[in-house]
């Protein structure tokens, strides 16, 4: 696939941008022991969008988006500054924060991953460069808030639900799918494998329930 056949659209770009920061925004909400301010709110907001951009850019070897097109740090940090004001409203409410974190993770991914594809990426790397990209905002995130990588803990299947939307894409696009079809898979996948683990609490086992089950 050529490289000037990539063209994923604006929209979609920057809808993934100010979900990123309203989600941003959200999360830094339940956090406020931490007596974060306006300006410490908008800087998260603005980490999620960074982190799903930046590094999967950063990654191909590519001119980052997000310092180079005006539109993304404009409509993330318009993001972040709805999310401040819906806090009080929705900060209370678990399952929101879940599906929107889910819908921000599977849309950074079906970017990355389409971009890699276009810049003749193999499928293999396709997909880390698609989970880099859907993680990458969760771990800038983390690590402003002080908080462990949610990716690398016991949660409820974080990065996989990232891979399985990312290499649902993958194989489409093998199968010659339409890029938007393919990335509304993406998407798909995400959310419903993100939100199914929640609900049913499914995890991978500890290293340590490992050893007791061998020696039971």
């Amino acid at each position: 696939m050529s490289v000037a056949l990539f063209a994923v659209p604006l929209w979609v770009e920057l809808l993934a941008a100010g979900l990123g920061g309203l989600q941003g925004a959200l999360v830094a909400a339940e956090h406020r022991h931490q007596r974060i301010d306006v300006f410490g709110v908008l800087v998260i907001g603005l980490l999620v969008e960074l982190g799903g951009s930046l590094l999967r850019d950063v990654v191909l070897n590519q001119p980052p988006v997000v310092i180079w097109q005006n539109w993304y740090l404009l409509v993330s940090a318009g993001g972040a500054l709805v999310g401040m004001g819906l806090q009080a409203v929705v900060s209370r409410l678990t399952w929101p924060l879940t599906v929107l974190d889910a819908i921000v993770m599977g849309m950074f991914g079906a970017i990355g991953a389409s971009k890699a594809l276009a810049l003749d990426v193999g499928p293999v790397g396709a997909v880390v460069v698609g989970v880099i990209g859907a993680i990458g905002g969760g771990m800038l995130r983390d690590v402003a808030l002080n908080l462990p990588f949610s990716f690398l803990q016991v949660s409820t299947l974080y990065a996989v639900a990232a891979a399985a939307g990312v290499t649902v894409l993958v194989v489409l696009n093998a199968f010659a799918v339409p890029i938007l079809v393919s990335g509304l898979a993406c998407i798909a996948v995400t959310v419903t494998v993100r939100v199914v683990a929640v609900a049913f609490v499914w995890t991978f086992p500890e290293p340590g329930s490992l050893r007791r089950s061998r020696a039971a």
